[in-house]
């Protein structure tokens, strides 16, 4: 696995971690716009919650810099 996209990596610095912190959104309140988007995407997680299997895959598209891979 890249150490980059360890979730558990520890070899940042703080501004790095002060940086992904703010960038990051934990929550789906966190986000803000596409409304539409966010509802249909919680659905999708609740329900996988409720299978209590993981999510289905999902294909985020758009130019980059949006926060697809956030």
């Amino acid at each position: 696995m890249n150490q980059n996209l360890d979730p558990t990596n520890d070899n940042f610095s703080p501004e790095e971690l002060d940086v992904e912190k703010k960038l990051r959104p934990l929550t789906f309140d966190d986000f803000t716009g596409q409304d539409q988007v966010l509802e249909n995407l919680l659905v999708f997680v609740q329900a996988a919650n409720l299978r209590d299997e993981a999510l289905d895959h999902t294909l985020f598209h758009g130019p980059p810099g949006l926060g697809k891979t956030t």
